[in-house]
């Protein structure tokens, strides 16, 4: 393994967000089944599972839920800040899958945000709930604004209609968060949620234009588009056809497959590498791109928001 590696996976990231117990709700109306996720969280364990020192600030009860997201987290390399489980009881989140395994999501849960440590921080990572659900919320946003001084900073937009209101209601607060960011993924349903029939490239653009460097919207049996605000560059990437199996994580596996080929290639985890990535070319952030496609691809072949390792990739 190169230098860069090595110092890529010993850069600490912090993700902040929820972690829950998803309840997943077959189409055929057969038996659920249920597993440790919730976006940020998902993150988190796909980052450590590609080797990365990742911690979690998330919110948790010291219920039976909450006793098995810790063993699970515990289980996949991932440090839990001080506070994550303060919360009166541990969240869900039921996700109901169609003939494709396409999931849609209900949610019981809380949200509260302490202070963090960021002490040797060079990366942080939210999105989803954890920006727009109140009273956490706005602590995020006040965070990703203190962590900029030392530290990259990715977002997932993640829209939960049901949760955030009328896309007037959330669009404020979104764009906010990725006018502090470094690296934006979204989903193409994200975009059509946000700004209804708004071409997704155009989306793109105007969101580099609001200060991240990479701005990525994945469209699933689409693949994706990709814009590189410093070079200008707006590409769409071809899909890869694989067989699904449910879309649970898989846009978490993607926003974690990429963090990583970044940081490895030195283009996120201090402000030195933050200049980097605003000076990159396409080719400089293809491998990267290349690690996230095939994250996806590997974790849609499998029930829940199951993470790869390296060697998986490989």
């Amino acid at each position: 393994m190169d230098t860069a590696s090595l110092h890529a996976q010993r850069t600490s990231i912090l993700t902040v967000g929820e972690a829950l117990v998803d309840i997943v709700v077959p189409a055929d109306g057969g038996e659920s089944s249920s597993h440790v996720g919730g976006s940020p969280a998902n993150v988190a364990m796909g980052l450590a599972a590609l080797d990365h020192d990742s911690r979690l600030t998330a919110y948790l009860g010291q219920d039976e839920d909450g006793v098995r997201v810790r063993e699970h987290l515990l289980d996949a390399d991932v440090v839990l800040t001080d506070g994550s489980t303060a919360a009166p009881r541990t969240s869900t989140a039921t996700a109901h899958l169609d003939e494709e395994g396409v999931a849609t999501y209900d949610f019981d849960l809380t949200w509260v945000v302490g202070e963090q440590d960021l002490t040797g921080v060079g990366h942080l990572h939210t999105g989803s709930i954890a920006c727009t659900l109140e009273p956490g919320g706005s602590a995020v946003v006040r965070l990703m604004a203190e962590a900029r001084e030392q530290a990259t900073i990715s977002y997932d937009p993640n829209c939960r209609p049901t949760i955030m209101g009328t896309p007037q209601d959330a669009r404020q607060r979104i764009e906010e968060c990725i006018g502090r960011a470094d690296v934006v993924k979204a989903s193409l349903e994200d975009v059509e949620w946000l700004y209804a029939d708004a071409p997704a490239d155009e989306v793109a653009q105007l969101w580099g234009r609001l200060g991240p460097a990479l701005v990525i919207v994945t469209r699933g049996e689409r693949g994706a588009i990709v814009h590189l605000s410093g070079a200008d560059v707006t590409v769409e990437l071809e899909p890869r056809t694989v067989p699904v199996v449910d879309t649970v994580g898989a846009g978490d596996s993607f926003m974690a497959g990429l963090l990583s080929g970044l940081l490895d290639d030195g283009l996120l985890g201090s402000s030195e590498a933050r200049r980097a990535l605003q000076g990159a070319s396409l080719e400089d952030v293809e491998p990267a791109l290349n690690r996230a496609g095939a994250s996806a691809s590997w974790t849609v072949g499998r029930a829940g928001a199951a993470a790869p390792t390296r060697t998986d990739l490989t």
